[in-house]
């Protein structure tokens, strides 16, 4: 084995082109490819860049130790740039080569459980049982990069906008954010917890009411609920609170962010982003989260035919048709029709061709699902027909949600987001006389149909804030129990505030177009909140549980 003595690096792999032939350099990677041609032999060296041909010719001093090198041994290699033979044009580097004259073997590898490549077919458990291996491989490393570059453009962007980035616990009281918090017991003060945050959302309210104006943080937070492509346990958001603002400075805030992120990663002018209210959305689209990349609207025929609704699509056969029926009903609905159903007559059939503005062969989708089951058959239907396009991105603003929603197993109605979103003005008079008509000064930012930021103007007047808990069922002790240092801080001069939260891990993910947010994390956690590579979560020991005064349920 070599070692790194008076080895100094001149740069990365994959940054080299044609015109650094006949430059000396200096590089370090790991080994991806070897050829062994005999009387030649060729490495392909890898860093987080990319790929350079190192070559070894028939001559050199170095070609037997070329030849004793494996697939993944780390090496450190100089020599001289020279154009390459034969060229690769799949390659950025595939241009030119390097002539080596000194060869170092840092490290060996045994044989990789699975090819560090980016066309993988290993089983996603096993790649992730070795995720510092599966983190080689180009693509992910390139994500990784991606993710970086993005985060310095957030500080850039906010600092530029006179933001002070804040770092806020996260060892915090516990507070309902929607979700279940994880707990962290102290050992200090037996029989209390902490909690982990899932937002910094108290803490920068009170970075307003301390006079900082303008917060942001790009902040690690965490929710105790079930996985899926687009969520994971804990995650990352850019976190930004603004003193002395109305809902428009914030939306023109953001929006001015995402804008600068999306053309200066992209290359792509996104434009003035189109808002729509959370009616509209779910009227038209069947959810507050519409992916406006396809068309398929759902119109409103109740006047045609009582409590029914339908979407237009292309020509579709038969057995398309029955799988989206039985996809309605396998999502809990009542399944679908056509416009040539036997109860529907010729007279209704008339009218629906004309409502829909259909053609001899379109089909007319009619259902008396939810308009939430009518948003999830869209998606389908969309993924039926192929016609959900690739590097297109459609964001959009939806405002106006309700302020409270009605919960069927509980009977009533319970708030919609968090206790601290103010509602509209014009919506005060009907808080405790119809919650249904209770809007709020709330938005989300929905870029391709997933959630990509939600904020609020925030309640700063203490009597609102105490009507709103009363309104929600938490008695004054209760509220004062959980929320009573943010009523105090207010009782001291509270100015007109809000925010919002992007996500910067679905960014990411969104941006890249990749399936899951495991591909932009870099160690995320599988289905089962578990991370196999260091076998979290695990047991610990039980003098452990004892300092913490913890007994398992098991052990009583």
């Amino acid at each position: 084995m070599d070692n790194l003595e008076n080895f100094k690096r001149t740069g990365y792999c994959g940054v080299l082109r044609s015109a650094d032939i006949d430059r000396e350099i200096a590089l370090t990677g790991w080994a991806a490819k070897i050829r062994d041609l005999g009387a030649l032999v060729f490495i392909d060296l890898r860093d987080r860049e990319g790929i350079v041909q190192l070559a070894f010719g028939e001559t050199s001093p170095l070609l037997e130790k070329a030849k004793s090198v494996r697939p993944e041994f780390v090496l450190a290699v100089k020599g001289a740039v020279r154009e390459r033979a034969s060229k690769n044009p799949e390659l950025p580097t595939g241009d030119i080569e390097i002539e080596v004259t000194e060869l170092r073997i840092l490290a060996k590898s045994e044989t990789p459980p699975f090819e560090i490549t980016d066309d993988c077919k290993t089983a996603e458990p096993i790649r992730m049982k070795h995720r510092y291996l599966d983190l080689r491989r180009p693509k992910l490393q390139k994500n990784l990069l991606l993710r970086h570059q993005i985060a310095k453009l957030t500080r850039d962007y906010f600092d530029e906008n006179g933001f002070i980035e804040i770092e806020t616990p996260t060892l915090i009281k516990s507070t309902p954010e929607g979700a279940r918090d994880y707990l962290v017991p102290s050992r200090v003060q037996n029989g209390k917890f902490y909690a982990l945050p899932q937002s910094p959302q108290l803490y920068k309210q009170l970075s307003m009411v301390a006079g900082f104006d303008r917060y942001m943080q790009i902040a690690r937070c965490y929710r105790d609920e079930d996985l899926r492509a687009d969520r994971q346990p804990e995650f990352t958001q850019i976190d930004l609170e603004m003193s002395f603002v109305e809902q428009e400075d914030v939306i023109s805030m953001v929006e001015g962010y995402v804008r600068r992120v999306f053309d200066a990663i992209l290359g792509i002018d996104i434009g003035e982003i189109p808002r729509m209210t959370y009616k509209a959305a779910t009227e038209r689209y069947g959810s507050d989260k519409p992916d406006l990349r396809f068309g398929l609207e759902i119109v409103d025929v109740t006047d045609i035919l009582p409590d029914t609704r339908g979407i237009k699509a292309p020509k579709l056969s038969r057995k398309q048709i029955d799988k989206l029926s039985e996809f309605s009903k396998g999502i809990g609905g009542k399944g679908i029709v056509t416009q040539t159903a036997k109860f529907v007559t010729d007279e209704q059939r008339a009218e629906l061709i004309s409502r829909f503005g259909a053609g001899e062969d379109d089909v007319i989708l009619l259902s008396r699902d939810t308009l939430g089951q009518l948003g999830s058959l869209r998606t389908e239907l969309a993924k039926t027909l192929d016609i959900i396009p690739k590097g297109v991105f459609k964001p959009v603003w939806i405002l106006e949600f309700p302020f409270f929603e009605f919960d069927a197993e509980l009977g009533e109605y319970v708030a919609m987001h968090h206790p601290f979103t103010a509602p509209l003005d014009e919506c005060l008079e009907y808080l405790e006389t119809d919650k249904g008509k209770v809007r709020a000064k709330a938005y989300d930012l929905v870029l391709n149909g997933i959630e990509l930021s939600s904020g609020s103007i925030r309640i700063t007047e203490p009597g609102l804030q105490s009507r709103i808990f009363t309104l929600l069922g938490l008695s004054d002790e209760e509220a004062n129990r959980k929320f009573g240092f943010l009523l105090e801080a207010f009782r001291y001069g509270a100015p007109p505030h809000g925010g919002m939260a992007l996500g910067l891990d679905r960014l990411v993910m969104q941006l890249l177009e990749c399936e899951s947010l495991r591909d932009v994390t870099a160690f995320p956690k599988l289905q089962n909140a578990s991370e196999p590579m260091t076998n979290a979560p695990d047991v610990v020991d039980g003098k452990q549980l004892t300092e913490l005064g913890i007994k398992l349920l098991e052990q009583i």
